[in-house]
C-alpha cells in the first residue's frame, strides 16, 4: 500500500464500524402453536394463516432434526426480541401469471394421465420472491418420489400422447466433492426453462463431509437448504405455500438471514452458502443473524470455502454481488466476516506485500465510486461499465501490485480474476486498463481544468509526442488515451477523481465525508465538460487520414514494420492536433518531417 495516497484514508477505514446494529422496541410475533407437528403458520396483521399439510399421527422427527432443540428454542427467543428497522411486506397468497398457470396445468395433466402419486412443488427463491410480490423465472420444481431425469421422460411421453412436440432434456450431473449433491434435470415447457430435482436427505458419516443421498420428505429437503427464507415450497397439487421449518415467512416478514439448520453444520455441508447469505442479506437489505456471522467467520469453515468450493462457483457468487443493488454492502459484509482474502486469494508472493486493512480501504473506494455514481447520474454508466467500475475501486489499493509467474511480472488483479474468481479474461484486462488509465487521467486532470498554459512536458507517460502547441499537444494526450481506454473513459475519470490529490478532512470518522463526494462530482463534471469541448467525446471511432499503405509509398519501402508503426502513431498524433486537417494537409507534414529527419541523421 502506498502510504502517501491514504494515509487519511486507512484512518476512516479502519475506524469505521463492521457492522451497524440498530436499537429499536421489540416486535411481536405471535408464538407458533404448542403442538410442533401442526403446520399451521400464525402470521401476525394477515387475515389468513397459511395451512401446511397436516399429519394424521405425529411422527418422531427425522434423525437429524432431534439434536435442533436448543438450536429452535435459541430461534424462538430471537424472534420474540429481535430489533430491525422494518416489517416487510408478505404477500398471503401467490398470485400466479397466466404463463405460471399453464406451466403448472400442463404438470398436473401428466400426474393424471400416467396416474402419479407425485407432490409437485416449487421450491426456493420462486416462492421468496413471489411472496415479496415480485416477478420471478427462475422456476426449480422439487419431487417426491422420482428423480428429476423421470419425470421429465414422463413429461414427454405425454407430450407424444398429446400430439405436440417433446422437448430436450438436460441432465447435471451430481458432484459431492464441489458440493453439488443432486442430480438436475431440466427442460423447457411454453418456451420457460423448468429445473426438475427430488426431494433429498442426507446421511453423513462420521468421518467425512461428503453425504449419502437418499429420497427425503419435504420437511427433511426444507431444513438441509441454506436459509429460512429459501425453504420455503409451493405446493402445484394443492396450490399452497408450506414453511416445513416454520418461520421462513417469519423471517422473510422480519428482514432475517437464518439457516434452517445450526449455520456451521450448515455452511460445512456446502460453504458457498456462507457467500449465499451474505448475497441475499445483502439484496434485501435483511439482518444477518449473529451466530451465522460467527459461524462464517469460523476458521473450519474458512477453510471449507477454500477447499471444497470450485473457484468458479466463488466467482458466479460474487459477480452476482457486484452486479446486485447493494454492492458495496456485499463487500463490506465479506470484509467484516474476515472472508475478503478467502474469496479473492492471493499469489504466494506479491510485491508490495498487502497491509492490514486493504481490504476494508478497498470496500471504502468501491462505495465511495457507487455514491459517486448515483451523484452523477447513473444513465451515464452502463451496467457492465458500474460492474468494472466497482471492480477497479474494489482493487484500487493494488493497482501497482504485482506477482511473479516465472520471470515476468504481472498485475495482481489479473490473478484475482483468472484464479480466484475464475471470471472472463477480458475483465481482467479490462480493469488493468482502468487502473493504468486512472493514473494517466491524474496526471491530466491539472492540465485539463487549468485556464492557464501549463508544462505538458511534466506529463510522463515514458514516450514522446510531436511538436506542437501546448493546447494541441493537451489535446493529442487526452486523445490518445481515450482512443486507449474507448468508452471506459467516464469509468477511468471516475476512479481517477477518487485519488486525485485534494484538500480532504482526514479526521472525520464519515466514509462518504471523507471523500467529499461533492467536490469529486465537480471535477468529474469539470473534466468530462473540457474533454467533450475539446470534441474528443468518441475520438476512438476516428479513422486515420494515411493508412498504412500511402505511409509505405512515401517512405518508398515495400514492407512494413517498426518505421511504419511509428509514423502511424506520429500521423494519428497530427490529427489529435488538428481536428479540421485534411489528408492531403496530413501527407504534406509528413514529408516535410521526414526531411528533417532524412537531414538530422
Amino acid at each position: 500500500m502506498y502510504k502517501n495516497e491514504s494515509q487519511g484514508l486507512m484512518r476512516f477505514a479502519l475506524a469505521t464500524p463492521r457492522l451497524l446494529i440498530f436499537q429499536i422496541p421489540p416486535l411481536h410475533i405471535p408464538p407458533f402453536s404448542k403442538n410442533p407437528w401442526q403446520k399451521t403458520l400464525l402470521l401476525p396483521n394477515l387475515k389468513n394463516s397459511i395451512t401446511l399439510p397436516p399429519t394424521t399421527t405425529p411422527p418422531p422427527p427425522p434423525p437429524r432434526l432431534q439434536t435442533l432443540a436448543p438450536f429452535r428454542r435459541r430461534y424462538r427467543a430471537m424472534t420474540m426480541t429481535a430489533a430491525t428497522t422494518t416489517v416487510v411486506p408478505v404477500k398471503e397468497k401467490i398470485d400466479l401469471t397466466d404463463k405460471e398457470r399453464q406451466i403448472f396445468e400442463r404438470l398436473l395433466q401428466v400426474l393424471r394421465h400416467f396416474n402419479l402419486q407425485t407432490q409437485l412443488r416449487v421450491a426456493g427463491g420462486w416462492v421468496r420472491d413471489k411472496l415479496l410480490g415480485k416477478e420471478c423465472y427462475d422456476i426449480d420444481i422439487a419431487l417426491d418420489n422420482m428423480l428429476g431425469r423421470e419425470f421429465c421422460e414422463k413429461v414427454n411421453e405425454y407430450l407424444v400422447s398429446a400430439g405436440e412436440e417433446t422437448q430436450g432434456i438436460g441432465v447435471i450431473q451430481c458432484n459431492p466433492d464441489q458440493s453439488k449433491h443432486l442430480e438436475t434435470a431440466r427442460m423447457r415447457l411454453l418456451d420457460i426453462w423448468i429445473d426438475f430435482v427430488n426431494l433429498r436427505s442426507e446421511d453423513y458419516c462420521e468421518n467425512s463431509r461428503i453425504p449419502t443421498m437418499r429420497f427425503g420428505t419435504a420437511e427433511e429437503d426444507a431444513y438441509r437448504r441454506d436459509l429460512t427464507i429459501n425453504s420455503l415450497f409451493y405446493n402445484i397439487n394443492s396450490s399452497s405455500v408450506e414453511d416445513f421449518t416454520g418461520r421462513g415467512i417469519a423471517d422473510l416478514r422480519y428482514g432475517k438471514i437464518v439457516t434452517p439448520l445450526p449455520p456451521k453444520e450448515t455452511f460445512l455441508d456446502d460453504p458457498l452458502r456462507v457467500l449465499r447469505a451474505i448475497r441475499f442479506g445483502a439484496r434485501f437489505g435483511f439482518t444477518l443473524d449473529e451466530e451465522l456471522k460467527v459461524a462464517a467467520s469460523d476458521n473450519d469453515v474458512k477453510a471449507a470455502i477454500a477447499d471444497k468450493i470450485s473457484r468458479e462457483r466463488i466467482g458466479h457468487e460474487v459477480d452476482l454481488m457486484v452486479a446486485g443493488n447493494q454492492p458495496v454492502k456485499a463487500m463490506a459484509y465479506i470484509s467484516d466476516l474476515l472472508l475478503f482474502w478467502v474469496v479473492f486469494s492471493l499469489p504466494p508472493e506479491i510485491e508490495p506485500p498487502a497491509s492490514e486493512g486493504d481490504d476494508r480501504l478497498g470496500v471504502a473506494y468501491m462505495g465511495a465510486a457507487w455514491e459517486l455514481m448515483q451523484l452523477i447520474g447513473c444513465s451515464t454508466f452502463n451496467d457492465e461499465q458500474t460492474r468494472l467500475t466497482l471492480y477497479s475501486a474494489l482493487f484500487l489499493p493494488f493497482r501497482k501490485t504485482v506477482y511473479h509467474n516465472k520471470s515476468k511480472k504481472i498485475p495482481l488483479t489479473s490473478y484475482i480474476f483468472r484464479n480466484s474468481l475464475k471470471l472472463k479474461s477480458s475483465d481482467a484486462e479490462m480493469v488493468e486498463s482502468l487502473h493504468n488509465a486512472t493514473e494517466k487521467f491524474i496526471t491530466l486532470i491539472p492540465l485539463l481544468i487549468s485556464n492557464e498554459d501549463m508544462e505538458v512536458a511534466k506529463v510522463d507517460w515514458k514516450r514522446e509526442t510531436i511538436d506542437v502547441p501546448v493546447d494541441s499537444k493537451l489535446r493529442i494526450l487526452a486523445g490518445l488515451l481515450l482512443r486507449e481506454i474507448k468508452n471506459f473513459w467516464r469509468a477511468a475519470l471516475l476512479l481517477s477523481t477518487l485519488i486525485y490529490p485534494s484538500n480532504i478532512d482526514s479526521t472525520t470518522n464519515s466514509p462518504i465525508d471523507h471523500f467529499e463526494l461533492g467536490k469529486r462530482r465537480e471535477l468529474f463534471k469539470k473534466v468530462e465538460d473540457k474533454i467533450i469541448n475539446l470534441g474528443l467525446k468518441n475520438v476512438w471511432e476516428v479513422k486515420p487520414l494515411v493508412n498504412g499503405k500511402d505511409i509505405m509509398s512515401i517512405l518508398q519501402i515495400k514492407t512494413g514494420g517498426p518505421i511504419v508503426r511509428e509514423w502511424q502513431q506520429k500521423l494519428l498524433e497530427w490529427q489529435l492536433a488538428n481536428p479540421s486537417g485534411t489528408a492531403e494537409e496530413c501527407v504534406d507534414w509528413m514529408r516535410e518531417a521526414q526531411s528533417k529527419r532524412a537531414r538530422t541523421d
